[in-house]
């Protein structure tokens, strides 16, 4: 993975925006307004923060030296992915989804309803 694929993965995803709140170093993925992952584009390393399930978050650091926890995040719910290859892109994949579907989970449901219903 890298952040073109990334970027396609994020921005396709419902009520997306791509967003730079922190300086142009720091790109952030939001839905609805939340944030659900965000990726320095001055790092010498590509990775990334996803929001996760604490108890999924410890097993996913202890299963994977990759997995850290979160760079200046809340480390109980949110987890520094080193993308250098030893996980597999469609894990990845499924972390940056999970992150989105928490984000989405703690919506409003009237929020969450713009969501299900095609833009007029």
């Amino acid at each position: 993975m890298n952040i073109e694929n990334l970027r396609d993965l994020c921005i396709a995803l419902p009520g997306v925006t791509e967003e730079f709140p922190f300086g142009e170093e720091t790109l952030v993925y939001k839905v609805m307004g939340k944030i659900f992952l965000l990726t320095s584009l001055n790092s010498d390393t590509f990775r990334f923060n996803v929001k996760c399930e604490p108890e999924k978050a410890e097993e996913l650091r202890e299963q994977y030296p990759s997995v850290l926890p979160g760079y200046h995040m809340n480390k109980k719910h949110w987890n520094t992915i080193v993308v250098d290859g030893s996980v597999p892109d469609k894990v990845l994949r499924s972390w940056i989804v999970d992150s989105y579907s928490l984000v989405v989970a703690s919506l409003p449901a009237k929020t969450k309803q713009t969501l299900d219903q095609p833009p007029v």
